[in-house]
């Protein structure tokens, strides 16, 4: 299942990226805009976008296969902060990587969409158990709004967007060195 999500997202990537920016994830495209990285002008349709995006897969995936498996809903396993945490780890990771593959000249953007798919994989190999390794909140909302299952749904907002936020800005406080001292 986890290898799925990185492949998924990989071909996503390679098919789409020149066309959007690779631009699937409501949390990625906000930590963009608060970096400097993307026109806060193109956040609400971009963000419009993602959301009718997941819903529509999950309208897709529910005339398939009717209400099976809550059409992969995601759901914490254990404490909900113990989830929430895992959720901002999983997706500063995501975001470290999308952010210094996608913004420093000095990395190989041809391998871009190969080094985000495999962090999503590897992301889903060992926090799925834990939380349905989400690391977006579009990709949460589809799958709640159309089978209507929504435990701890908060986790998939607040997760992912903190976690982007950090991993962003990780990467920017790297790649710039520390601040000067006065």
């Amino acid at each position: 299942m986890a290898a799925s999500f990185g492949l998924v997202i990989m071909v996503m990537i390679a098919a789409l990226g020149h066309l959007s920016g690779a631009h699937f994830n409501p949390a990625v495209t906000l930590a963009f805009a608060v970096t400097r990285h993307f026109s806060w002008r193109d956040v609400p349709s971009y963000l419009a976008g993602q959301i009718l995006g997941a819903i529509g897969g999950a309208l897709a995936l529910r005339a398939f296969f009717g209400l099976d498996a809550a059409l992969g809903a995601t759901a914490p396993v254990g404490s909900p902060l113990r989830a929430l945490g895992i959720e901002i780890l999983l997706t500063a990771v995501l975001m470290f990587v999308i952010v210094s593959v996608a913004t420093d000249t000095r990395a190989v953007g041809e391998l871009a969409a190969v080094a985000i798919g495999s962090t999503v994989a590897l992301d889903a190999l060992w926090g799925g158990p834990i939380t349905g390794a989400s690391m977006n909140p579009a990709r949460s909302l589809g799958p709640a709004l159309v089978a209507g299952f929504w435990p701890s749904h908060w986790i998939y907002w607040v997760g992912p967007i903190l976690g982007a936020l950090l991993g962003a800005s990780l990467y920017q406080m790297l790649r710039t060195g520390p601040a000067p001292r006065d």
